[in-house]
């Protein structure tokens, strides 16, 4: 099951940033400006945070199994019309399109295998399934250079579907036929509250626009509001009456603000201090992925045997021991030391986020799962939203007063230290309520 669900959530990923470096390609060859281009990118992903609150209910009126084949198929086709697309037009709906079923791939995903594993085995398998969320973007940005240099933009697309076919071949074969659970309505006044709030949110704090921001935190206030009086709501929030699982979201989200805001300051610092190339500088920062990736088995196996929330406490003081040294840059630090740096600092990651899912997960009822997973992948985009637009407004702010200098990069660090110490207070209350519950 991990080996082929795995394969659901790489293209999904993936898919995601392959695209970004070919951007101003695209714009080229369509005779479009990159701001429209731009749009191939943006919109798959408000399309993707769309689908996240859809996923729960979706699963449960059809079938997490066939939801997942259905998305895989579906992914396929979008990504075949993306790769025919004879307008830049075409090629937005398109990848708008693509995205909703990328959406969807992910938290159908770790719905199966959640529900699968049981508790015993949770920290073990949610590590498994998280390796395509760190490694993928990663993978996607390197080859998306190669595709475009190669091969040509439609193959930005045109590879994943002999990925999506394995996918589906397999899927049929292994994955456990799960019926429809017991039908209720949809709650269709929740349903459109969170397509729009979300990817409002989302896209406000990724453009630094104050007004789509305050529109989706309202739209998302009056859905909460309406879902804790519902009886049949799309996304159950009377999950966060329990403590460990409001501790573990709060973990959550501060991770996602940690660590994908801090995805766009190192960056920077390769490009605009050192002057390296895109893909250089997409080599130089691979051993945070690689951290990441490494860590996440050990952090399964001691999820399972310790618990949760002691592995998430010790995981956030590694995270914080790797980005301290890069609060400290200099314009002449040697790669083999950042490399390492960054590498301590994936480690940290690792033994952070996937465990908080598991610890959120662990006294949550099997018929529930379906409402929890959702729920935290919107808390960690939400988060990711929130902790880019605040660190790229920082680090704007610091390299317009001082161009091209470290200092710059450097001090937006702190920030970052700052915020991955917070998360320490949430937790710390994970490990009282975990410990009550033992």
């Amino acid at each position: 099951m991990a080996s082929i669900l795995i394969l659901g959530g790489f293209l999904s990923m993936f898919t995601s940033t392959v695209v970004n470096v070919a951007l101003g390609t695209i714009a080229a060859g369509f005779r479009a400006s990159l701001g429209t281009a731009q749009w191939i990118a943006t919109g798959y992903l408000l399309a993707l945070a769309a689908m996240v609150p859809v996923s729960g209910w979706a699963s449960r009126r059809f079938g997490t199994t066939r939801l997942w084949l259905g998305c895989v198929g579906l992914f396929a086709g979008f990504s075949a019309l993306c790769a025919t697309a004879t307008s830049i037009e075409a090629l937005i709906v398109f990848r708008v399109l693509q995205g909703a079923a990328g959406g969807l791939l992910v938290p159908a995903g770790q719905i199966l295998f959640a529900m699968a594993a049981g508790p015993k085995r949770l920290g073990r398998m949610m590590a498994v399934l998280s390796i395509p969320i760190y490694l993928a973007p990663v993978l996607g940005t390197l080859a998306g250079s190669v595709l475009t240099e190669r091969f040509g933009v439609p193959w930005l697309f045109l590879v994943n579907v002999p990925i999506a076919v394995i996918g589906l071949l397999l899927g049929r074969k292994w994955l456990p036929r799960d019926g429809p659970a017991v039908a209720q309505p949809l709650d269709r006044r929740g349903l459109a509250l969170t397509v729009t709030g979300l990817p409002l949110l989302v896209y406000g704090f990724a453009e630094t626009a104050p007004i789509p921001v305050a529109a989706g935190a309202i739209l998302l206030a009056v859905f909460a509001v309406t879902a804790l009086r519902s009886p049949a709501p799309l996304l159950d929030l009377r999950l966060f009456g329990d403590r460990a699982f409001a501790s573990a979201a709060a973990v959550i989200f501060g991770m996602g603000a940690a660590l994908f805001g801090a995805m766009i300051v190192l960056p920077l610092y390769y490009l605009d201090v050192r002057h390296e190339s895109l893909v250089a500088t997409g080599f130089l920062t691979a051993p945070l992925a690689l951290g990441t990736v490494l860590a996440l088995p050990l952090a399964g196996r001691l999820t399972d045997r310790i618990g949760g929330a002691r592995v998430i406490f010790a995981g956030l003081i590694v995270t914080i021991a790797g980005t301290v040294p890069l609060a400290l840059l200099t314009g002449s630090d040697g790669y083999w030391w950042l490399s390492a740096v960054q590498f301590v600092r994936g480690c940290g990651i690792g033994l952070t986020t996937t465990p908080a899912l598991a610890a959120g997960l662990v006294s949550v009822p099997r018929e529930r799962v379906s409402h929890a997973m959702p729920l935290f992948a919107m808390l960690q985009r939400i988060g990711g939203s929130f902790g880019t637009s605040i660190l790229t407004v920082l680090v704007a702010a610091r390299l317009a007063a001082a161009p091209g200098t470290a200092a710059a990069i450097a001090g937006t660090h702190w920030w970052i230290v700052g915020i991955t110490a917070i998360v320490l207070i949430p937790s710390w209350l994970l490990v009282r309520a975990e410990a009550r519950l033992s």
